[in-house]
């Protein structure tokens, strides 16, 4: 299959995924969306994590990334025309946010390999039903994608995400083969204290959506040291239905009862708790916060923790590499997670 008819493809799958999660519905004319809203019932029953919300979210941010020109536009970057033959490429899936593995299953496909994905227990059957469409729309991706309900086996690399104690098992099984093994890696914002309202509004979304269970969701925020933490709560104040999610609640819940217990000074606005802590992962419902002195002293704890950072959010010109606030869950198809190349990989990493 010519790269052009993929791209075609994938544009018409993700004209299709932005409707959906724009209209929050399955009746798009000329598309038969039946199975597609069985398996996101069945996803939805699944994982108490996954709400409407966050799939509709998933599926607008997924759809509007494969514009045909951003999709020619990230291609036209590698050569790949270098790829003789396709490649059977295993795809350990995570399960954390709903389709997070969807990235690998598009770079897989777009650089005409075939895809054996081998699912996680708690996402089970969004990319599935992706995978489903996908075909409807061009049948010639039909032999090119499979699932692994067990062992994977008769791959040629391998790409795998998963925690820090998942890497090592990773690392010992898929050693011997070309792979990407990605770990836990975490978000950070630095504020600058001239945010406006809309930007810090904002950066609730990075730090709220999908319950800050992604890896690009906001785990750790720098303030300069006479900055006033009343600004930032008000900003978040409209995201408190995070607190109506039971699995959310029961979080705030216990860490509030933890920090209460061992008299560790915090910030509390009912639905989130903002503690100072240099640790750079913070649990479900709390945000650890730090005072930085400057711009210089910050550049050189990101370069010295490169390996455990995702993305930094700021609007801030001397943070370089900074990412606008709202943007962290919405990253580019060239914005490669843990930084590794994914589709250089694909076409050299044999």
């Amino acid at each position: 299959m010519r790269i052009d008819h993929r791209i075609e493809a994938f544009s018409t799958l993700g004209r299709v995924l932005e409707q959906i999660g724009k209209e929050k519905s399955f009746k798009i004319d000329s598309h038969d969306l039946e199975s597609f809203e069985q398996a996101f019932d069945k996803a939805l029953a699944s994982n108490a994590w996954f709400t409407p919300e966050s799939v509709f979210n998933m599926l607008q941010s997924f759809g509007a990334s494969m514009k045909t020109e951003e999709l020619a536009r990230w291609t036209k970057m590698y050569d790949l025309d270098a790829i003789q033959e396709p490649k059977r490429i295993a795809v350990v899936m995570a399960g954390n946010i709903p389709a997070v593995g969807f990235h690998d299953f598009l770079s897989v496909l777009m650089a005409g390999h075939i895809i054996q994905a081998k699912l996680s227990s708690d996402d089970k059957f969004l990319i599935p039903a992706i995978a489903d469409l996908l075909i409807k729309i061009e049948p010639a991706f039909s032999d090119k994608i499979s699932f692994a309900d067990e062992k994977i086996k008769d791959f040629d690399s391998v790409i795998a995400t998963g925690s820090n104690n998942t890497s090592r098992y990773f690392n010992y099984y898929f050693g011997k083969y070309p792979h990407i093994i990605r770990k836990n890696r975490n978000a950070l914002a630095v504020l600058t204290g001239n945010e406006t309202a809309a930007e810090l509004k904002a950066l609730g979304d990075d730090i709220f959506m999908y319950y800050g269970l992604g890896c690009r969701n906001i785990s750790r925020l720098f303030v300069p040291k006479d900055y006033d933490l009343k600004t930032f709560f008000e900003a978040i104040e409209e995201f408190s239905s995070v607190g109506d999610h039971h699995k959310y609640r029961n979080n705030y819940d216990y860490n509030k009862s933890v920090f209460l217990i061992n008299g560790d000074p915090h910030f509390d606005n009912g639905f989130l708790l903002l503690k100072e802590d240099h640790a750079m992962t913070s649990p479900v419902s709390v945000l650890h916060y730090e005072r930085y002195q400057s711009a210089e002293e910050l550049n050189a704890f990101i370069a010295e923790n490169t390996e455990n950072i995702q993305c930094v959010v700021s609007v801030s010109d001397d943070i370089p590499g900074g990412i606008p606030p709202g943007t962290a869950q919405h990253p580019n198809l060239w914005d490669y997670a843990d930084g590794v190349d994914t589709m250089e990989f694909l076409i050299t990493g044999f």
